[in-house]
């Protein structure tokens, strides 16, 4: 199968300050160390895509400063193709402050930027000129415009793409955004934040905190629509991954062992492998055990990209 990856998503530059504690609320902790890395959904996502070896295309925004010309050098140099990378004039480019403490866990805020800037109107024409086609995956994540997120989902679906949606940040979704793919990968508590938005809005009672259960209602038709077309699929963590679709049965998917440095990247390098995966034409639950692979493998180094794992680190870790 001849499958592209099509990211269209965020691009930042992280600021990151490791501690040996994360603050709690109006507090100052001291004694940090800075360091910059590339970053962004949509970048470390196509990154994460583009070291396993499958072609990758970005469509996305940077700020005409310095952390533009850098993000785009950044994502140039990993072989992804960043022709449909927009430079907006006067714009900043996204930055992230990451916070992250002796155990790898983190605290992120993020000034989105160019990447709030991307207007639904330039999706279709940037897609029209990559040429989506059956068997290419297009992914999709939420640091963007809604509005663009649900544009980027309906042209590529129309085309007959494999859509691929990761609800990061769950927040102003509803069916007619999720609804438009076929496959989406919430964590444990963005799909929780899904179906407590919707009931906040509709009224419907929200699921349990099952994560099948859950899963199974985004899943059915609700009073704001029809439901994700194929699969939910529930990040874990350290736990893995819940396969959960319309008629098969729940799938329980183990993480592989590792000694975790570095959580930041985890999930775009799940998001990235289970796109090369379905990219390459596997059934979706052997990209999702790829997926699980790669996204602990990405725990292992410190910085969003530098732990995404190459196609032979993947294949050493799965066959080990």
């Amino acid at each position: 199968m001849s499958g592209r990856v099509i990211v269209v998503g965020s691009v930042n530059v992280d600021l990151v300050i490791r501690g040996e504690r994360l603050p709690t609320h109006g507090e100052t902790v001291a004694g940090g160390a800075f360091e910059r890395h590339h970053g962004g959904k949509g970048g470390n996502q196509a990154v994460a895509s583009a070291r396993l070896g499958r072609p990758v295309l970005f469509v996305g925004a940077v700020g005409d400063d310095p952390f533009g010309i850098e993000a785009r050098s950044a994502l140039q140099a990993e072989g992804v193709d960043v022709s449909g990378l927009v430079t907006l004039e006067g714009t900043a480019t996204g930055v992230a402050l990451i916070l992250v403490d002796r155990r790898g866990e983190n605290l992120i805020s993020v000034a989105s930027g160019a990447n709030a800037a991307l207007e639904p109107a330039t999706i279709a024409p940037a897609l029209g000129r990559i040429g989506l086609h059956a068997g290419d995956v297009l992914l999709v994540c939420n640091e963007l415009p809604t509005a663009t997120v649900r544009e980027a989902l309906r042209v590529a679906h129309e085309a007959g793409a494999l859509t691929l949606f990761n609800p990061a940040p769950a927040v102003g979704l509803d069916r007619t955004v999720f609804g438009a793919a076929d496959v989406i990968t919430p964590n444990r508590g963005e799909l929780r934040d899904l179906l407590a938005e919707e009931s906040r809005r509709t009224g419907r009672p929200a699921a349990s905190d099952d994560p099948e259960v859950g899963a199974r209602s985004l899943l059915s038709t609700g009073p704001e629509g029809q439901g994700v077309g194929q699969a939910v699929v529930v990040t874990l963590g350290s736990s893995g991954a819940l396969l959960v679709t319309r008629d098969g049965p729940t799938i329980a998917v183990p993480a592989i062992k590792v000694e975790a440095v570095d959580t930041t990247g985890a999930g775009d390098a799940f998001n990235g492998a289970l796109a090369v995966g379905l990219a390459e034409g596997r059934s979706l639950e052997a990209s999702i055990r790829r997926a699980v692979a790669a996204g602990a493998l990405a725990t292992m180094k410190v910085g969003a990209r530098e732990g995404m794992p190459t196609g032979a680190e993947l294949e050493a870790a799965l066959s080990g």
